[in-house]
């Protein structure tokens, strides 16, 4: 019971830190960003513990933690993969220039991706499983990508870390170079391309679980588009954000609603074929 209890507690605190973000401002709002960052990362890997097991949550950590950490700190160090940046000292301790809770945050997001396009690739028949493979590598990385359609333009915004260079933008998000989102999706990628045969086939599948990440991709969707748009005043990037995670959060949505609405039906299916029993009028 307390298992199944535990990624549901660790979501509302990460909700109630998301939401006093827009609240507050400087190092309280700091303290904030650093505190949801960690509780996302206890969420996504305890749940991957409790729910996949040891090698799933230990996959997940040296894919994405690891990898994460080596990506960032490659970054800082040479502006490759996503152009050249320095981190301000407000998030915290910082390792090779990259502050300890960056990686955590790559974690926090991964899995919940993950999952999401496991969700949603899920085979209608036994056939066709590369191509599927492809499909749900690629779902994943960009549902993990697009998240930076909202984070980069408010960690800007913020000062928690500066572009020394940014020539070519998105319209709209000038403070953020292009290429910054292209080595999101590259890492994402890459990324998702390497958590399955490390995981194991545990993570090849949903199931009722999992509904506190489905919650949180879709809570960290919803909300983001909120907060940039009327709290955050960063309206660009509300749009940006919304088309790019939507491609996954709102079919994700659809799907879990179809879902619901089919419980009842089977239920009224299942009392109509039993002896002796009337189906529902």
């Amino acid at each position: 019971m307390i298992r199944g209890r535990l990624p549901w507690a660790l979501l509302a605190g990460l909700v109630l830190a998301q939401i006093g973000y827009p609240l507050t401002a400087g190092a309280t709002r700091a303290g904030l960003t650093v505190a949801t960052v960690v509780l996302g990362y206890l969420l996504s890997v305890g749940h991957a513990l409790l729910t996949r097991g040891t090698r799933t949550a230990v996959a997940l950590v040296a894919v994405a933690t690891g990898g994460g950490f080596a990506v960032e700190a490659l970054g800082v160090a040479t502006g490759f993969p996503f152009g050249s940046y320095d981190y301000s000292g407000e998030l915290g301790p910082k390792l090779a220039g990259v502050p300890l809770i960056i990686p955590l945050a790559w974690t926090w997001m991964a899995w919940p991706a993950w999952l999401t396009a496991v969700r949603l690739t899920r085979p209608a028949t036994a056939g066709g499983a590369r191509f599927r493979r492809a499909g749900r590598i690629a779902l994943a990385s960009v549902g993990l990508a697009a998240w930076d359609l909202f984070l980069d333009p408010q960690m800007v915004a913020e000062g928690y870390w500066v572009w020394r260079e940014v020539g070519a933008a998105l319209p709209g998000l000038p403070g953020v170079p292009a290429s910054n989102y292209l080595g999101w999706l590259l890492f994402a990628l890459l990324l998702a391309a390497a958590l399955r045969p490390l995981a194991g086939p545990a993570v090849d599948r949903t199931d009722g679980r999992d509904a506190p990440m489905f919650a949180l991709y879709l809570w960290t969707y919803a909300a983001s588009v909120l907060a940039h748009a009327v709290f955050l005043r960063l309206p660009a990037s509300a749009v940006w954000g919304a088309a790019g995670m939507g491609v996954a959060a709102v079919p994700l949505a659809v799907a879990l609603l179809r879902a619901r609405r089919r419980v009842p039906e089977r239920r009224e299916v299942d009392v109509a074929a039993r002896p002796g029993v009337d189906a529902p009028a």
